[in-house]
This record gives structure tokens, sequence and C-alpha cells, in this order.
């Protein structure tokens, strides 16, 4: 259960006792050097070609962003793979949240625009990068500014453009979960396009892990070591069925109904 400290800023109850550690599951420190320094690479390679992504078409500019996360979760030594079929336009996208690198797995298998939160416009390299790639930045603090950022996912899927957003509001372990928040799923109702629930998996050597996680007060540097450090991690992405937005009974909002049906499809590991 969320907790909520204010009107639409939910909280995990995961915390470190979440997090998985087993040390038989680490790779050797030369492996996570080599890993540090090559998704290093990529991701100052990747700002420095961020004037070039600007002028991209926007085929070309999907290519580039799939081509870029491949190559970060390559250098991370993250597997990826993906299941179901993927909508290459017109879709409102729905995946649970579990890590940053959610964002990158998505990136590297559909043709997404994202939904993030305001801070992540200032992350060194990401910030600008995110931009670029035509990121919708939504500020949590500002309930009110809520219905622009809906209206602007709303334009973007009207238009033809896939948006993917993470509707627990915040990040959960994997083995638990959060409820979907209904907001963002009225973007898909005022543009006449389709939900795509989305299910995100960790694992290594098969088994559901939550190595990857990023809860609580740890820093974004403390989850990067340990995902570097984990030994045969894969994530798996299963796209299900599209759910239609649909005419309601008196008093029943779309929205809820939709973000309910979704939430029952992607559950819990």
């Amino acid at each position: 259960m969320a907790v909520m400290d204010s009107l639409w800023l939910p909280r995990s109850t995961c915390g470190a006792d979440c997090l998985a550690d087993h040390p038989s599951r680490h790779v050797s420190h030369l492996v996570m050097a080599k890993r540090a320094l090559v998704t290093g690479s990529v991701l100052v390679f990747a700002a420095l070609c961020v004037p070039v992504l600007a002028l991209l078409p926007q085929r070309q500019l999907i290519k580039a962003q799939r081509r870029l996360a491949r190559a970060v979760l390559g250098g991370l030594g993250i597997r990826h793979s993906s299941t179901g079929k993927i909508p290459q336009s017109s879709a409102l996208l729905v995946a649970n949240h579990v890590s940053w690198l959610d964002v990158i797995v998505i990136l590297a298998h559909a043709p997404a625009r994202l939904l993030a939160k305001r801070e992540v416009r200032y992350w060194p390299l990401i910030g600008r990068l995110a931009a670029t790639l035509g990121t919708v930045f939504v500020d949590r603090s500002r309930p009110k500014s809520l219905p622009a950022t809906v209206a602007e996912v709303s334009r973007n899927l009207a238009a033809g453009g896939v948006v993917a957003v993470f509707p627990e509001g915040t990040t959960w372990c994997g083995r638990m979960g959060g409820t979907f928040r209904p907001a963002m799923f009225q973007s898909a109702v005022d543009a006449g396009v389709p939900v795509v629930p989305v299910r995100l998996t960790f694992a290594q050597n098969g088994v559901v892990t939550t190595v990857a996680a990023f809860i609580g007060d740890e820093s974004l540097a403390a989850s990067l070591k340990r995902v570097i450090a984990a030994r045969d991690l894969t994530i798996s992405l299963r796209a299900h069925p599209k759910i239609h937005p649909a005419p309601c009974e008196r008093d029943t909002h779309p929205r809820r109904v939709l973000a309910k049906a979704a939430a029952s499809v992607v559950g819990p590991a």
C-alpha cells in the first residue's frame, strides 16, 4: 500500500529490507569497472550528440533512441527481451515501476515518448538527452499543473504518438506494487486511443530479483553500483493486449475503469 505525502505524491512502502543482496550473484571488480566505463562512455557520447539528435525527423530519432538504450543496457551487462505486440503508433503504454532501468528498457523496445518527473530535466547528461527525445515532464509538487500535462500527453497520442507512463507514481521493489492512479488514463480517453498494459520483470538466473529496484532514500549512485555489480541480470518486457476506452455507466469515470483494468492485468510479480 502506498503512503501519500501530498495530494498526488505517493510513497512506496518498500525499503532497504526489500533489496536483494546475494554476494554470489556479483561480478568481479574488473567487470564492474568495465561496465562503468562503457556505460559512461555511451552516455557522454549521447550527450555530445544532442545537437544532432534534435535535428532528426521523428522516425530517425526513434531509431537513435532505441540504439542508445540498447547500448546502455549492453554496457551494464543486462540482457533484455520483449514479448507481446508493442504498438507502433497511437497508444498509451502503462507499466509497473521498479527502477530507473524501466525507462531504458521501454526505449529499447518501444517507439515511445516518456512521462517523467520534472526533476529528471535537471539531471546531468540525462536531463538534456531526455528533453531532446521528447520526454513530457510533470511537476508533481504542483497538482494544478496536472490537467495541462494530461492535455500535452493527449495531444501526442492524438497525433499518432506512443507515450509511456508509470501510473503507480513511484517505484516499488517488483515483488510488490502500488495502485495505478487514474489521472494519465484520461489522456487515452480524450485522444480515443487504447491503453497497453506492460509488465517489467527483473530476474537473475531465472529467479525474480529486487536487485535493480530503486526505492526508499537510496541514491542513484548506490543503485547504479548495485546494478553494475549484478550477475546475470535480465529484464523482460511483456506487452499485454490493448484495452480500449469504452462508455461507462453514470457516475463512473472511464479513466478509473481503465486504470483498474490495466492494474489487474499487470499485477505483482
